[in-house]
């Protein structure tokens, strides 16, 4: 213990040379970390290959692919902006992605001189192969550190984006995308929604199971015209969910397991989500739509009553080793 008292001061003092240090860096000094900090992580991902994770692609072909895969029916020209590279580099790697039988553009049914991008099925099977393979690189690169050094990794990540961007966290709302479900996301959703209940609420076992089962009728009985779902995205990572399914009335549907990550809450994620499924159920023709939640959730009531919806009952309920109340809110449409 005596030796750890006598660290104490130098450790202080470390911390405030280094403090210092980062106070008073030079133009020069940030350049030369930034170009030091590319050429690492360059190398550690393998940019400078010739193709991306072992696939057949190159890092722009990929790029391309990643966006009409995450938004399909875009226009060249829209491809181009989102990617901010140069027109006559997206054309020749729309060319070459066309030519292999991945990509095909089709008539706009708005616009009759717009043609549209989407990915063939060959496209989405190489897709899910280039996106599996860049999973399996980014986890085999975080496997090393434990859960307290990926906090440390992300933060950081989204502090270096945050700076570069010149742009506060409340600005980068814009930045989150809602998106249908890809294979892979029901499962997240389902593990995260149970995980943030547990921690959140004390919610046990027993509501991943019912969360399990909400989402393994949602899939086994889906009906496109009369159901929907959404999955919030930002920066790569599903943030956000939302279901729309069919009532026991014709003309009622329900809106099923809202969820925000922690991460993303603040930035009106919930009430974009709330917010689509509203606007999905009028145009599908419902009248009503109900939904039922516990009164611990208090965010998610404030974001149910600021959308229109109004409480129509409650009832006490033991469930998920928990005393709750649960409530039935309605919103007419």
């Amino acid at each position: 213990m005596q030796s750890i008292r006598f660290l104490r001061p130098a450790i202080k003092s470390s911390v405030v040379t280094v403090n210092t240090r980062l106070r008073e860096v030079s133009m020069e000094e940030a350049v030369a970390q930034v170009r030091l900090f590319n050429r690492f992580y360059t190398a550690r991902i393998g940019l400078l290959d010739e193709h991306l994770s072992a696939s057949e692609f190159t890092l722009a072909e990929a790029r391309v692919l990643y966006e009409i895969a995450r938004q399909s029916r875009q226009t060249a020209a829209e491809l181009t902006r989102l990617l901010d590279i140069d027109k006559a580099h997206a054309s020749r790697i729309l060319a070459r992605l066309t030519a292999r039988g991945l990509v095909a553009a089709g008539a706009s049914p708005t616009h009759g001189k717009q043609r549209l991008l989407s990915l063939t099925e060959d496209g989405r099977q190489a897709f899910v192969r280039l996106e599996q393979g860049t999973l399996a690189q980014m986890e085999a690169l975080l496997a090393p550190l434990d859960t307290a050094g990926r906090m440390r990794l992300t933060t950081a990540m989204r502090e270096v984006m945050t700076l570069l961007d010149g742009q506060d966290e409340a600005a980068r709302q814009h930045a989150v995308a809602l998106r249908d479900p890809r294979p892979g996301d029901l499962g997240r959703v389902i593990q995260r929604q149970a995980v943030l209940y547990y921690r959140e609420y004390g919610f046990d076992w027993r509501f991943e199971g019912l969360l399990s089962e909400i989402i393994g009728r949602f899939v086994a009985n889906f009906d496109a015209a009369r159901e929907a779902a959404w999955v919030a995205e930002r920066d790569g990572m599903v943030v956000g969910s939302v279901f729309l399914v069919k009532g026991d009335q014709p003309e009622v549907a329900k809106l099923r397991m809202l969820y925000v990550e922690p991460s993303a809450r603040g930035l009106g994620v919930g009430r974009r989500l709330v917010e689509a499924g509203i606007e999905r159920a009028r145009a599908l023709g419902y009248r009503q739509i109900t939904l039922w939640t516990n009164d611990v959730l208090v965010a998610a009531r404030r974001i149910y009553q600021a959308a229109g919806f109004r409480l129509v009952q409650e009832e006490r309920h033991h469930s998920f080793g928990q005393d709750l109340v649960g409530q039935y809110w309605t919103l007419d449409l």
